[in-house]
């Protein structure tokens, strides 16, 4: 497959072939996106804002723990996919760099396979943290083989935008997806200085 077919699948998925790759990725990262959502502790107090939610497996998942989801997606190929999982998700399109939400205003931000796709991952993590009340956690996961960095140089890069306790470890999903590196880290109380 062509790197254009497979950016139009899962990159930056629409028409045909962003419908097939949504399908591939709801039953592939069904679990990882399970995982993050588990590692997250959500509570029904709580607001969260999905990055690159794709076809909307973990989005739902978090819909059904927290009080309020809201995801972001460049691809109205996989909004679409989420309306149908998270009818009660609010949905736009956006991404990392550019979510749309008011600073401080979500208490998490979880992320599963997407962080290799962000075209500036400073200003995806600077977005991030500026969206992120003080205290505020964000989980991220992506297939390790996927990351443009090792695990340790992105964990360096959430930390460089102001994340603090910051915690890198690998998983292994119970499908053939490959090993998942995965990131914790906080949005210190005290905000940037």
């Amino acid at each position: 497959m062509s790197t254009t077919m497979l950016d139009r699948a899962f990159g930056h998925p629409h028409g045909l072939l962003g419908r097939i790759g949504g399908a591939l990725m709801a039953f592939a990262n069904g679990p990882e996106e399970e995982h993050v959502v588990a590692v997250a502790r959500l509570t029904r107090t709580e607001t969260v804002l999905v990055v690159g939610p794709g076809p909307g497996v973990g989005l739902a998942a978090a819909a059904s723990r927290a009080g309020v989801v809201i995801g972001v997606d460049p691809s109205e190929e996989m909004l679409a996919r989420c309306r149908e999982r998270a009818a009660n998700a609010l949905l736009r399109n956006g991404s990392a760099a550019d979510t749309g939400q008011e600073a401080e205003s979500v208490d998490v931000v979880l992320s599963v396979n997407n962080v290799q796709l962000w075209e500036d991952r400073a200003a995806g993590f600077a977005e991030l943290y500026r969206v992120l009340r003080p205290g505020g956690r964000i989980v991220l996961s992506t297939h390790e083989k996927a990351l443009p960095v090792p695990r340790h140089r992105l964990a360096a890069e959430a930390e460089a935008a102001g994340f603090t306790d910051l915690q890198s470890w690998t998983w292994e999903p119970p499908r053939f997806s490959g090993t998942a590196a995965q990131l914790r880290a906080w949005r210190s109380d005290a905000g940037r200085s």
